[in-house]
């Protein structure tokens, strides 16, 4: 019989004893499966890349395609963007916390996992509670791609991420399934004029009604949800 990985159901009384193991599965370049407003994510620590390997190899992923970070908020960014555009302040006031992913300017030292080799980096603050309590207790982003293999349907309860991955995750937290529906909406702000890279859980005519200059042209090379 095949392994599951652990999962830890939430407790708030225990709530930095998973802070604490949680940090130390990822210091040892673990993976975790932590809940999003949309689907189960994949985080690991995206400055070691050894960890960044495991989680590619794990998804089948294609290298080439870049990898979401969740943050715990805007303050977070100076971690892996270059700059904040205007353009991107206007959407996190409306939109963050939730299902709305950023592409930002990269620092250059990021690895080529998480942007693809363009020099961008797609971000958001996640609207599940639990999952930005967690970033902010570790105090450096986490990947935040979908729960899946390539191809596959992203898992929105913990057992199901448990099935599908067996013993190579390292812990699953549980606090509920997610609410599952459309990924996060991804919008590119690094060129003169915001992009719609991708319509999802936030309508590309909400995100037009605050930028209305908006391109709603999809491109190529977009990261995981």
């Amino acid at each position: 019989m095949r392994r599951m990985g652990r999962i830890w159901t939430w407790r708030e009384e225990a709530a930095e004893a998973f802070w604490d193991e949680a940090r130390a599965v990822l210091q040892r370049h673990g993976i975790i499966a932590v809940p999003t407003e949309t689907f189960y994510g994949l985080a690991v620590n995206p400055f070691l890349e050894e960890a960044l390997a495991r989680l590619f190899t794990l998804k089948d992923r294609d290298p080439g395609k870049p990898v979401l970070l969740l943050v715990d908020g805007p303050e977070m960014l100076n971690q892996v963007a270059r700059e904040v555009p205007g353009l991107a302040r206007r959407l996190m006031e409306k939109f963050w916390p939730g299902p709305l992913s950023i592409i930002f300017p990269s620092l250059p030292h990021l690895d080529r996992r998480l942007t693809g080799g363009t020099g961008t980096i797609a971000v958001r603050q996640p609207l599940q509670a639990l999952t930005c309590r967690l970033i902010a207790a570790l105090g450096f982003p986490i990947t935040g791609t979908s729960a899946n293999r390539a191809g596959g349907r992203p898992g929105i309860r913990a057992e199901e991420v448990a099935r599908e991955f067996g013993d190579h995750l390292d812990l699953i937290l549980e606090a509920g399934p997610c609410p599952g529906g459309l990924p996060s909406t991804i919008v590119d702000v690094t060129g003169a004029l915001p992009r719609l890279v991708r319509a999802g859980a936030i309508a590309a005519a909400e995100v037009a009604e605050i930028m209305p200059e908006l391109e709603q042209i999809p491109v190529r090379g977009m990261p995981g949800a």
